[in-house]
């Protein structure tokens, strides 16, 4: 049975500081499982990427990880996906996250989930994709991010059109009931404001 959707989750392959990262990234990958959803992320076992990983499989989700050579070792490859590509680079692996994927979630992260949510979000205001996009504020960890993405809004470097591509929010399960519906994936009972 083809899964209901298919959400690609960026996050760190560290957990963090504050346990309410931890929290959020088992949340997002059991709310994917129990709604017959599927998680595409990066492939590894540590951090928040296992967690969410953890979390979808023990929720029923088919989790598909996407790792290259390079970081197989160094990310500790996830054994337990449901499948696991070992690809030969960074853009193979985000090429085929993208193409796997019915919308994109950054949770928490370093430079690597930094990358990818900005490489997804250009490619779609270069109308490459029309998938959307959310970033999960949790705890208040992209406050400061929105607040130089607005003021490169001011700057004039940015439109307000560009930001409009992006949802970001504290509350998972309305964002992500956001990003279902705004991909076109199998509706949902309800639509909570974000």
């Amino acid at each position: 049975m083809s899964p209901a959707f298919s959400i690609c989750v960026y996050c760190g392959s560290r957990s963090g500081l504050n346990p309410a990262y931890a929290a959020a990234a088992a949340q997002v990958g059991h709310w994917i499982g129990s709604h017959g959803g599927q998680l595409v992320y990066g492939g590894g076992k540590s951090g928040l990427m296992g967690i969410v990983a953890d979390a979808a499989l023990q929720s029923g989700a088919c989790v598909v990880g996407v790792i290259p050579k390079a970081l197989v070792e160094k990310e500790w490859a996830h054994q337990g996906c449901t499948e696991l590509y070992i690809v030969d680079t960074m853009h193979d692996r985000k090429r085929m996250m993208a193409e796997r994927a019915d919308a994109f979630l950054a949770l928490p992260g370093g430079i690597g989930t930094f990358e990818e949510l900005f490489e997804v979000w250009t490619w779609r205001q270069l109308g490459y994709h029309d998938k959307p996009i959310g970033i999960l504020n949790v705890a208040g960890y992209y406050d400061r991010m929105m607040e130089f993405l607005a003021s490169s809004v001011k700057e004039q470097f940015l439109g307000d059109w560009q930001m409009a591509l992006v949802r970001c929010s504290d509350q998972y399960k309305a964002l992500l009931e956001f990003l279902v519906q705004a991909g076109g994936m199998a509706p949902l009972a309800s639509l909570d404001q974000i």
